[in-house]
């Protein structure tokens, strides 16, 4: 019993792992409107249900333990993932900038393995027939085109100078920043500890959004 559970449980752990990676690597065309971490719980949750349902003649709470196991994986994956920012970007990846402008960024699109033709189908979606009409076009992490029409003013970066108390060194280069003068900035609103701060973002006007962490 004990060695069909160790077999049960790297078996299960090998099988979470190759298809995350799968969704990984295939990127955000075809994930859809689910998290890739949503996607590979729900599959094996299904798949294990009925393997259980069909093999009778096999111990029913053996079979039940690779969908704690699961269960187990997911909850700890989704705190680490609220602990610490690089591994949320590991885990449930990033949010990309594929239109800026009006211009493609063609290179992103080859990271992301996502083609023209859905593209300009998720830009027809959202009623977008002129590539001049968008200012800033963005593909989330769960598969959907985020667009954002010229004529709305969007902010040029879309990504946070802090999240949970952590700051992110890309936006501080796009904007030309450094952490101390966003400290400063944070004083001036009356925030003396940057690490407190829940989320810190950059408004179009120039002006400081702050949120502060409530525990």
């Amino acid at each position: 019993m004990t060695e069909e559970i160790i077999m049960i449980f790297l078996r299960t752990v090998g099988i979470y792992f190759a298809i995350f990676i799968a969704f990984r690597v295939m990127r955000k065309r075809e994930v859809g409107e689910l998290s890739i971490m949503d996607l590979v719980v729900y599959i094996l949750l299904a798949e294990i249900g009925i393997l259980a349902i069909e093999n009778r003649d096999q111990n029913f709470a053996l079979q039940l333990f690779p969908m704690g196991l699961i269960v187990i994986i997911q909850i700890i994956s989704a705190r680490v993932s609220l602990k610490s920012n690089t591994m949320r970007d590991k885990l449930e990846g990033e949010a990309s900038i594929i239109i800026r402008n009006g211009n493609i960024d063609e290179k992103e699109m080859n990271k992301q393995r996502y083609n023209m033709d859905d593209l300009l189908m998720q830009l027809r979606e959202q009623g977008i027939l002129e590539l001049s009409q968008v200012q800033l076009a963005v593909l989330e992490t769960n598969g959907k085109l985020s667009v954002f029409e010229k004529k709305e003013n969007p902010p040029s970066v879309i990504d946070p100078l802090i999240v949970d108390g952590e700051f992110h060194h890309d936006t501080l280069k796009e904007l030309n920043l450094t952490e101390e003068a966003v400290i400063a900035m944070l004083r001036e609103k009356g925030v003396k500890d940057y690490q407190k701060v829940s989320l810190a973002q950059m408004k179009s006007n120039g002006d400081l959004h702050v949120d502060v962490k409530n525990n």
